[in-house]
């Protein structure tokens, strides 16, 4: 059994410059912890694989397509591949999320 410490794991350096760790890596499928703080955003940007974020703690905002939702904690929003999507702190609060890619990808993010 592997067990990871979820919040101990390292940001990793990325394109959006937020906090983000990996924490689960395989053939199959890619797993990252988002933290973003207060006032933080992605860059509007399309993944090349399927992505489904959960949002662990916080309401962020986010943008699937041309649509723009602010969820809460417990909301699972899904994001076909090849569509822009982006997620947004607009609270004063701190904001986790889970975001999965699947399958893992083999290009590269793009931003807009």
């Amino acid at each position: 059994m592997k067990i990871i410490d979820v919040k101990k794991q390292p940001a990793m350096k990325n394109i959006h410059n937020v906090n983000a760790a990996t924490i689960y890596d395989s053939e199959f499928a890619l797993t990252v912890h988002l933290t973003l703080q207060s006032g933080e955003s992605l860059k509007p940007h399309i993944t090349p694989v399927d992505v489904f974020f959960y949002v662990l703690e916080g309401e962020p905002t986010i943008m699937v397509g041309k649509e723009k939702q602010k969820v809460k904690a417990d909301y699972l929003i899904e994001s076909p591949a090849k569509i822009p999507h982006c997620i947004y702190n607009k609270t004063d609060h701190l904001v986790r999320i889970l975001v999965v890619k699947v399958p893992k990808p083999t290009t590269e993010t793009k931003l807009l």
